[in-house]
């Protein structure tokens, strides 16, 4: 089983402000969000729920909500308590790609599982208040841009990055 962040940063980590995400980049979501993650399971808080358009699962995708809250109930998801709850079940499908797709709480308590990090890096600034660990200077982690830069419609450019966690640092499992 391998544990997968994808995430899109701006020039400072940053991922949201006030509930929100930063910028809304067509291109990253349907050629490199919706492509890699389709066929695998997706494990989210639910607030990053409350984002989806009419708070709808994604399809085409197993959809793991990790929520304290032990009297949600979302049909069509599974829904979990802890990281240990979530852990447990990855081991069931030794070989699957679990995709973490946020919100800030969830990839920091994910982070230290992930082999690897999918890191579309916006080329610009925003105001923001939440963010996703600078993957550049923690030694774990090696990156090289895989994609672009790729021009959006929204007027900004993006890499895709690959970060990988170096093989002399141990995934916790």
């Amino acid at each position: 089983m391998s544990i997968c962040a994808i995430v899109a940063v701006d020039k400072n980590w940053a991922i949201g402000n006030k509930g929100k995400l930063l910028v809304s980049l067509p291109e990253d979501q349907k050629q490199n969000f919706r492509v890699k993650t389709m066929g695998h399971p997706v494990i989210y808080g639910r607030k990053t729920l409350d984002t989806f358009p009419g708070g709808r699962l994604l399809p085409g995708r197993e959809n793991i909500i990790l929520s304290r809250n032990r009297d949600l109930s979302v049909e069509g998801a599974k829904v979990m308590h802890s990281v240990g709850e979530v852990l447990e079940y990855t081991k069931k499908t030794p070989d699957e790609v679990f995709f973490i797709i946020g919100g800030a709480q969830i990839y920091e308590q994910f982070l230290p599982y992930c082999d690897t990090c999918i890191v579309s890096r916006i080329d610009a600034e925003y105001e923001a208040d939440t963010y996703f660990p600078d993957l550049d200077n923690l030694k774990e982690w090696k990156g090289v841009m895989t994609e672009g830069p790729i021009e959006s419609v929204k007027g900004v450019s993006f890499e895709i990055w690959t970060f990988r966690r170096d093989k002399r640092y141990k995934v916790h499992r």
